[in-house]
Formats: C-alpha cells, structure tokens, sequence
C-alpha cells in the first residue's frame, strides 16, 4: 500500500506537487494520470525516496521507503529504463542487484526468462532497442518479488505484443493482492489496464476514484443516428441542452438525449430511422475534458500548410 498525506513538493518558485492526498490500495491497477508537468514524476520519485518532500509524508506498506531495511523486496520500480550501465549486460545487471540485496541467483533467471529476455541476456544494456530496455527495467522492477509496483511510462518503446504482456502482468500482479501503481500516457491502454484511476493537474489532486465511476462521471455519451429525412427530424430534437450535429456520411450525433427518446421523437414523427447508436467518449476524452484547465504546457493551433 502506498499513502501519501498532504504531500508537497516545492523546486524555488516551482510548486510541482502541492499537497497531494490519496491512498494506492493492494488488489488493483491504478492509473496515475496527468497532463505534461503535473507533477507525476515528481511525485513517483518522493514515494521511492529520490527526492524528499518540502511537506507532508509517503509510506509504502507502512513505512517511508528509505526506512525499510531490504527496500528491493517491498519496492519494484521503473522510473528510467535507460538508467542502466551500458557496457553492462542484462544478465550481470540483474546478478549484481541480486547479490547486493540477498536475492538468490536462480531468481535472476527466473525474471529474464519471465520478461522475455532469455535470448538476449548476455548482450550489453547499451545495445538494447528501446522496448528491450523497458523490459529490462521491469525485470529489475520484480527481482525482489516485491509486495509493492511502481512503474512510470513501462509501456513507451513496446510493440503491440509487449503492450498486451505488460497489461496481462500487471493485472496478474495485483490479483495476487500486490499494490499495482502505473503511469502511462496511452489512455487507450490504460482504460483496457487500470481498475483504479488517480488523476493529478498542476500538481494537485482532481480525481481519485474507480475507472467506472470516472468514466460514468466525466465520459460523454452521444447517440449516432442515420434516418433519409435527417432535417426533419433535427426540428423535433430541440431543446436548451441537446446539440446535434452533423457527421460525413450525413448521420447525426446527438447529446442531451437518449436512444429512446430518440426513438420516440422520431416515431411520432413518422419519420423511419436506419441507425440509432448510443456512442461513449472513451476515456481519453475523459480525461481531456477534465484536465484541460490543468494543462501547463499548450501548444499553439497550427493551420494546414499552404
């Protein structure tokens, strides 16, 4: 478990992490989600003890991370997967962690066979593609069969099949009732991963709840429709808060009203409907919708070239 309690982290003038309260529970993946600069990063480091809070506290299953005597057995982590010597090879990276923390050597193996890198272990970090490199950085993540998974960005440099193996271990992880706690970019991804979701914007809290509350509460629900007569029937879906609009293929998209209302407009109408779709925002536009007052860094609309 991790609990961070009114944690805060100040560089000079910088408020990166300001007050941050939430409570990272064993059993579930949960999402840690921000936009650029919103204080992610930062506030991965003061879990795992990397840089040391102006105010407020985090313990990890109990204690503050420096305070535990064999961290590698309660802490997996994976901030930089570069963070590597690069004349060193996979194998011998993970062998010297292994000895300097009590960790059998069989383990070693175990984790290199288990992250898919058996073909490759004797083979220097430096040379590693960067999907390569993610995966040694999760294998050094589970050396120490820790109770506790901090992974920052693990899915960037993966292809589609590393995706889909990333996502079955971390559910696996916490189904064996580990604390699962992940940063990704990939809204796609992490809506297919997360149970979890605790969203952070100019380094204060916006959202800690479960993915399908977010998503009821902040994901947009639209209605495609398709009829022969799609200007006849927008006059009979009028009101203060319905938009309706219109699609390529000439359909429409609807908000403010459901299929069934929908539906019965249009039959007292007498107007035939050939498609009526109920339509969710997916979790990306969730979370857009929800963090855009929070995004630091913008950038400019650029027009098409001339």
């Amino acid at each position: 478990m991790i609990e961070a309690r009114n944690l805060t982290k100040r560089y000079g003038e910088k408020l990166a992490v300001d007050e941050l309260t939430f409570t990272v529970r064993p059993g579930l993946v949960t999402g840690f989600l921000g936009p650029n600069g919103a204080g992610k990063s930062t506030t991965m480091r003061m879990i795992l003890g990397l840089d040391t809070p102006t105010s407020g506290s985090v313990l990890v299953n109990g204690r503050p991370y420096r305070a535990h005597p064999a961290p590698l057995h309660e802490v997996g982590a994976l901030l930089e997967a570069r963070s590597i010597h690069p004349g060193r090879t996979a194998f011998h990276h993970l062998l010297a962690l292994a000895r300097t923390n009590g960790i059998r050597r069989s383990r070693v193996d175990d984790v290199i066979e288990a992250v898919g890198l058996s073909d490759v272990a004797r083979r220097r970090a430096g040379r590693f593609s960067l999907g390569m490199g993610q995966r040694l950085g999760i294998a050094t993540a589970l050396l120490g069969d820790p109770r506790t998974i901090v992974l920052d960005e693990p899915l960037n440099g993966l292809d589609t099949e590393g995706i889909r193996w990333v996502r079955a271990l971390l559910q696996s992880l916490a189904a064996e009732g580990r604390t699962v706690f992940v940063s990704s970019h990939l809204m796609n991804e992490m809506a297919l991963t997360a149970q979890h979701l605790i969203v952070v914007g100019k380094g204060r809290l916006i959202a800690d709840t479960g993915m399908a509350e977010f998503l009821r509460a902040h994901a947009r629900s639209v209605v495609r429709v398709r009829t022969a007569e799609p200007h006849a029937l927008i006059t009979h879906l009028t009101g203060p808060d319905i938009e309706v609009s219109f699609e390529p293929d000439e359909a429409l998209t609807v908000s403010g009203l459901t299929t069934d209302q929908i539906g019965k407009a249009a039959g007292a109408a007498g107007i035939t409907l050939l498609e009526l779709t109920a339509q969710h925002s997916s979790l990306e536009d969730a979370f857009i919708d929800l963090t855009g007052d929070a995004v630091e860094y913008r950038a400019a609309t650029v027009g098409a070239p001339s």
